[in-house]
């Protein structure tokens, strides 16, 4: 991982994020999930003038950490007409720089069975819906709004096996839709993210512009774990002063730099609300400071520490014990006869991953505590959502409403917003920025 021009392992705060110049062309975004996508737009500049979502407790989160210029429509995408989106964001036909989306993509995951659900509504996250034909309604929409041009996303599993026949169709349609496509399966770990994580990326640019759409290319480094969570390696046994009992937990360890720190973090309760929580490192427990309806101000946006990871989490007395821990589980045993970076034997998704490699890939299903998945790479339990959001991409004040696992599936099925980014840039520098010279 070592490389001579690797900067340090840093993802910018929400509050930089929202100081960063207009670079002058708007994006509306659709299936915005908790906003990975949008929030890569924002990284590279672009302002995201409309989102659709359509799972509430998406929604919520993508509703905490938007601009406030963004006009965010929680209807089902079926019901949505390109002249709605025209009005609302006051732009003619033709006049949106970029159209973003990312069609759920169970249908095509490469983790499960796939042509046995096609054509069938089932669940998807907290609803029920046929999800292997939204790309058509993102077909029907680019269609509509004649945006200079689009980006797609999926699973890589879409160009894989039976749902190559798929990809023909979803890659016709958008070229039938006026446009110059071009599709690549494009690595996360390649673009800036401490994380394995292939998706496939549509990018088109619209016939009568003339130019040819673009991909980012690959970084000449990857990010590791260690780089994401430094205080891995800096801190120490982890034991309760009072009990003698090891906390298990990597944000309740003594740091090399104090030996009893107090981190502070903030989430969403779940009464829609920010909630603010002190860990104590002696008892291993959590406290609510307060319960305001905006953020602590005292809560240091971004900063990047070697010390243990501030833990988000809605219900604070009980920490995340229950929802991390695994080792009341089957997988827990499982997990200590598993090596550094190895695979277990029995339960094919539990990974033990090597700290000094990119995490492999994060499943929407893994913040479950039974379901085998990734786990820490040292200690048996899952990731903490803090630890999650850095393997993720994401700012470390970015804000997830609901359970554990519901805020882990967010950032399972989140397009990470540091890869996003790449790919935003390179269709603002070779694509939009030479039509607007033009």
């Amino acid at each position: 991982m070592a490389s001579d021009n690797k900067p340090p392992y840093r993802v910018p705060s929400m509050a930089e994020i929202a100081g960063l110049p207009w670079n002058g062309f708007k994006v509306a975004s659709t299936f915005s999930g908790c906003g990975g996508s949008s929030l890569g737009y924002r990284m590279a500049g672009f302002k995201v003038v409309w989102a659709s979502e359509f799972i509430d407790s998406a929604r919520e989160s993508y509703a905490a950490n938007k601009s406030a210029t963004t006009i965010l429509d929680g209807r089902d995408i079926r019901l949505v007409k390109a002249s709605e989106i025209l009005d609302a964001t006051g732009l003619r036909q033709g006049e949106l720089d970029l159209l973003d989306g990312s069609p759920p993509c169970a249908s095509f995951s490469t983790a499960g069975k796939r042509e046995k659900g096609w054509g069938k509504v089932k669940k998807y996250s907290d609803k029920a819906q046929r999800t292997d034909d939204l790309f058509f309604e993102f077909a029907r929409l680019l269609e509509g709004l004649q945006p200079k041009t689009f980006v797609a996303e999926n699973v890589s599993g879409l160009v894989k096996g039976t749902a190559k026949g798929y990809f023909l169709e979803i890659l016709a349609k958008l070229k039938s839709c006026g446009y110059r496509v071009s599709c690549k399966v494009l690595d996360a770990q390649w673009l800036g993210v401490p994380q394995a994580r292939q998706r496939t990326i549509f990018v088109g640019v619209r016939n009568d512009l003339g130019l040819d759409p673009v991909h980012p290319k690959p970084l000449p480094y990857r990010y590791s774990i260690r780089d994401a969570l430094p205080w891995i390696n800096s801190v120490e046994s982890g034991i309760n002063p009072d009990t003698g009992a090891r906390s298990g937990f990597g944000v309740s360890q003594h740091s090399a730099d104090d030996p009893s720190p107090t981190v502070m973090a903030h989430g969403m309760n779940g009464k829609g609300k920010h909630q603010t929580v002190v860990e104590a490192t002696a008892g291993f427990k959590l406290k609510a400071v307060h319960d305001t309806g905006s953020p602590d101000p005292s809560f240091s946006h971004g900063e990047v520490t070697d010390r243990p990871s501030p833990c988000v989490t809605t219900k604070p007395q009980l920490f995340i014990e229950k929802e991390a821990d695994i080792s009341r589980f089957a997988i827990g045993k499982e997990w200590d006869n598993i090596g550094p970076g190895g695979q277990s034997e029995k339960y094919f998704q539990l990974v033990r991953p090597d700290q000094d490699g990119p995490c492999p890939t994060i499943t929407a299903a893994g913040g479950a505590g039974s379901i085998a998945g990734v786990t820490h790479p040292t200690e048996r339990r899952k990731f903490s959502i803090a630890e999650l959001r850095r393997i993720c991409g994401f700012p470390d004040d970015f804000i997830l409403a609901g359970s554990y696992a519901q805020q882990w599936e967010r950032l399972g099925r989140a397009v990470p917003p540091v890869m996003m980014s790449h790919v935003a840039a390179a269709i603002r520098d070779q694509i939009l920025s030479k039509i607007k010279q033009g």
